[in-house]
């Protein structure tokens, strides 16, 4: 699954190439708001209109759900990526993607020139991987692009079934770090090897724990689905989030760590407090209880300080270190300390430390340790998916090497 032909393996020189891009930005009033995923998708860009490619971009945005809506436009797109890129990047506008505009630009390009397609979720096709769509993209290249991680585990048009009809389809440099890093670390992780999971629910990420208790050395799990392990253990955990479904496979899963000579690191202490904050940022008291020892009125929000310390001390003589999910409500300053702490034990290491997208990329980027991290996933339930050791269809499409 991991041996893909890349960007590197290709000659693009006068040829038309269709790359599939993650351009899903947030946007306020037309304006993006955050543009790490334009400036992610530049080496790619760059290398094939270096390369001598005509090259057509395309990626969805939001949901409008087949519909053209002029607030999901991608023109914003188009205009910011040709002051990114120093070069213009014309916007072919058809509420159909690929209409009279898309084809009037493409048979007009030069090599080295760079057109960018309307929103594809615009099409009712696209999610549902519809044949017509499919050719209909395919029709207007000769080489095929996939570089958005964030939708490589859907098989839509652009992703999957473009490149039933193209010759040549492979990865684009930022499809290629995730595939090298996530998939690396899961498959052929240099040892020891610890992984940290966190956020709200048990029941996310089932096969995530069941998979990387195969793969990892030791386990550590945080965040609020730290609450059902602690009930499975007959711990009382007062008013604290638990998923009482998930009891039996809590205890099924100590036991295979166990089984397995792996070590499975639950909190040892807890922050707790008399309710959820409200506003969720706004100021609230809180304590520091042992774990086994939290009022029946009282609810837990944050890992405490002596399991922050133990958290950070497993980290730290691990060679490759996996995060996925906050170890409390980390969008409020007095319940962010665990996700500090476990950052922070991260930022120090000399592991290579991969984040695995979603709230704990969030995290880690809003408390300043972006930087400090090996690999920050652009894709959060793709890499959910990655770390269960799903094959991914927009990987699984690209031609092998």
């Amino acid at each position: 699954m991991l041996n893909k032909k890349s960007v590197d393996d290709i000659n693009v020189k006068g040829k038309r190439v269709l790359v599939r891009c993650d351009f899903n930005v947030p946007l306020k009033d037309g304006k993006i708001t955050d543009e790490n995923r334009l400036v992610a998708a530049l080496p790619t860009i760059k290398k094939l209109v270096t390369d001598g490619g005509r090259v057509i971009l395309c990626s969805h945005l939001g949901k409008p759900k087949g519909e053209p809506k002029p607030e999901l436009s991608l023109a914003p797109v188009a205009a910011r990526l040709t002051e990114l890129l120093g070069q213009e990047v014309k916007f072919a506008a058809d509420p159909e993607v690929v209409g009279p505009n898309a084809k009037a630009a493409v048979q007009e390009m030069k090599d080295g020139e760079v057109i960018l397609l309307e929103n594809t979720r615009y099409r009712a096709e696209e999610t549902k991987n519809g044949e017509a769509f499919s050719k209909e993209l395919a029709s207007l290249c000769e080489v095929y692009v996939n570089d958005a991680f964030g939708t490589a585990h859907r098989a839509h048009c652009s992703n999957v079934g473009v490149t039933q009809y193209v010759d040549t389809a492979v990865v684009g440099y930022l499809m290629q770090k995730e595939i090298d890093f996530l998939g690396n670390a899961v498959n052929n992780p240099v040892r020891p090897f610890v992984a940290i999971l966190g956020g709200a629910k048990v029941a996310d990420k089932l096969n995530v724990i069941s998979n990387l208790l195969e793969k990892c050395d030791t386990l550590i799990i945080g965040g609020g689905m730290a609450f059902t392990f602690l009930k499975a253990q007959g711990k009382e955990i007062g008013k604290s989030l638990v998923d009482d479904t998930k009891l039996d496979y809590c205890k099924e899963m100590m036991e295979k760590a166990e089984k397995l000579g792996k070590k499975l690191l639950l909190p040892i202490d807890t922050t707790i407090a008399a309710s959820f904050p409200s506003p969720i940022d706004g100021p609230i008291e809180v304590s520091v209880v042992s774990s086994d020892a939290i009022p029946a009125d009282m609810e837990g929000l944050d890992i405490g300080t002596e399991t922050a310390k133990l958290y950070a001390e497993a980290v730290k003589s691990a060679k490759t270190v996996v995060w996925n999910g906050p170890m409390g409500v980390f969008e409020n300053p007095t319940l962010a300390k665990g996700t500090i702490a476990v950052a922070e034990s991260l930022a120090e290491t000399e592991a290579t430390t991969i984040i695995g997208g979603g709230d704990s990329a969030a995290a880690v980027n809003q408390l300043g340790f972006g930087d400090k991290m090996t690999h920050i996933s652009t894709g959060g339930g793709a890499s959910l998916e990655f770390l269960e050791g799903k094959e991914l269809p927009g990987v699984a499409a690209a031609n092998d090497k």
